[in-house]
């Protein structure tokens, strides 16, 4: 469907440059074919060695002097008081909406949209996300936002020639975006899934030399029942496989049975479908490639997580081996909950970082934690460590998590930022109230930032409907641009003139925290002897098409 046939050019671009005005109102400066933004308030950037805590959140103080706060405390305490009331107001007020769903189909949710994923080489970052939520599988095309100066402005828009909705597409729908650069050959590169009539049709894979104009997309496989594909590539030039590209995907049709493919021209063609020296099944995988140009994979295996490698560029590829057991409880409210799959990033010496909600340490599974296990080979990996987000007799859920780490650092001294999504209480029932918050580490995930929030809350009956629940994500990233790490994720609000109101942000300002913030430690923490999971993974894909035989569903279903 064309711009003619009513739906609205999407080029968008956002200028957050000249956004830290205090409480002034702002109009975001768009292109000529842009679509309207709406005014919003804009309040100060505060720099965050003034925040105070609260829970989930900071706030914005200045210092005074002795004899100032001496004179001004009562009114100095009211004010606090008062910022802590509206918290959660404020910290939305600092985030930038990137994207919109100006589709009008009929089989779509609008407005929404959903899961993304982003990426970042240099000053150019890359978000990809589904647009125009439908209720069978993926949506009506997916979206990109763009930024080429390092968080300052974005451009957004749609991938041309994917679905029959924008530019020539042939399919009817498009899921599972993932995003990486091919530095070699100077190309950015967006996978995803292609569907036609609700069923997963290909692999597909779209180019771009700036992260803004995209090709018609190269498809990678075509077999069928392909389900959560991820890409990367091999970026380092003394690697005896510098720019190769591989594709990860699985087949649920066929147990979830795992595959690979490897490009060696930009993603241009891509070699034949492989898979694992076992014939492993799962989903979710994230490839990453060390700096010797060794390929490692984690991967869900719904309960199990374990990971595969390559050290011949994609001819061939491991047996799998054991990562550690997922105890996973999962989340109230028929949200969708990505199935608890794993997010993985790699630093500079090629340490892999591996985080997944799990309630190990929790008594009776009570809720979900985000938990990290590192690798520096891909085949011997820590025992998993809380990370320290809420105090570990708290009632906060965590859950869809995403990773990003600045790969100019590493080891001891890397750069870890993750951003999830969250419930203050667990134990919520259908009265949940769903928030987005981030945490970060500075020495390679031994101590950890106290959780911030980011957006919400908000209200389930906010997002539009997937097969397997309300949905706002399976999966999300973190990605740092010069050593600033920005996150994409979808944020909704209440519903208006009919329609949903579900888009992607970020936020004016990177991911950081002040280096006199206290850091947190779950080094002494344990997980609870004999811990068992209460979450029962039916399906093997997440879009609940394939059931897995009653004998192979290894938890018991005893959640609300």
């Amino acid at each position: 469907m064309s711009a003619a046939c009513g739906v609205q050019s999407p080029s968008l671009h956002i200028d957050t440059a000249g956004a830290a005005v205090y409480l002034r109102q702002a109009r975001l400066v768009a292109s000529s074919n842009a679509l309207p933004i709406p005014t919003a308030a804009v309040f100060e950037t505060v720099d965050s060695k003034y925040y105070k805590d609260t829970a989930m959140n900071r706030i914005p103080l200045r210092s005074q002097s002795v004899s100032q706060r001496s004179v001004f405390f009562p009114l100095l305490l009211a004010f606090v008081t008062a910022l802590a009331m509206i918290a959660p107001a404020q910290a939305q007020s600092n985030l930038v909406k990137l994207s919109g769903d100006t589709f009008n189909n009929s089989d779509s949710q609008h407005r929404t949209e959903v899961e993304p994923d982003t990426f970042a080489w240099d000053s150019t970052i890359v978000s990809a996300f589904q647009v125009a939520r439908i209720l069978d599988g993926g949506g009506a095309d997916v979206g990109f936002a763009t930024s080429r100066d390092g968080g300052k402005t974005w451009t957004s828009g749609y991938l041309p020639g994917l679905t029959d909705h924008w530019k020539g597409g042939s399919f009817t729908a498009a899921s599972d975006a993932s995003v990486a650069y091919d530095v070699k050959h100077g190309q950015w590169l967006i996978s995803t899934l292609p569907i036609t009539n609700n069923q997963g049709e290909a692999v597909a894979t779209s180019r771009s030399t700036d992260g803004i104009h995209w090709g018609k997309p190269v498809l990678v496989d075509q077999s069928g029942s392909d389900d959560k594909n991820w890409i990367t590539c091999d970026n380092t030039p003394t690697s005896p496989h510098y720019g190769n590209c591989y594709t990860e995907w699985d087949e649920p049709a066929l147990g979830d049975l795992i595959f690979m493919s490897t490009s060696t021209d930009g993603g241009l063609t891509w070699g034949p479908p492989r898979n694992t020296g076992d014939q492993a099944s799962g989903i979710g995988g994230q490839p990453l490639v060390q700096p010797n140009g060794t390929v490692v994979v984690p991967v869900s295996t719904l309960g199990t997580m374990i990971a595969f490698r390559s050290t011949d560029g994609g001819k061939s590829w491991t047996s799998s081996s054991v990562i550690a057991s997922q105890n996973f409880r999962g989340e109230d409210g028929g949200l969708r909950d990505g199935f608890g799959m794993p997010s993985a990033q790699i630093d500079g010496s090629g340490k892999i970082y591996m985080v997944w909600p799990d309630c190990s340490f929790r008594s009776g599974c009570s809720t979900d934690d985000l938990v990290l296990s590192t690798s520096t080979n891909g085949t011997t990996w820590t025992h998993i460590s809380r990370i320290p987000i809420d105090p570990i007799k708290s009632t906060v859920d965590h859950f869809i998590p995403g990773i990003g780490v600045d790969r100019a650092t590493s080891g001891k001294t890397a750069h870890l930022a993750v951003t999830y999504y969250y419930y203050p209480v667990a134990s919520c029932n259908n009265s949940c109230q769903l928030e987005v918050g981030f945490t970060i580490s500075q020495d390679g995930g031994k101590t950890w930032t106290k959780g911030k929030h980011l957006a919400g809350p908000m209200q389930l009956s906010w997002l539009p409907q997937s097969q397997n629940g309300l949905m706002v994500a399976d999966y999300l990233a973190v990605a740092y641009s010069k050593g600033n790490p920005f996150g994409v994720f979808a944020v909704a609000k209440a519903p208006s003139g009919g329609k949903l109101n579900e888009a992607m942000y970020t936020t004016k300002a990177p991911l950081l925290a002040a280096a006199d913030e206290p850091r947190l430690s779950s080094k002494h923490e344990k997980p609870v002897p004999n811990a068992k999971g209460t979450y029962v993974w039916k399906y093997y894909d997440d879009d609940g098409e394939y059931p897995i035989p009653a004998s192979k569903q290894l938890r018991p279903l005893n959640h609300k």
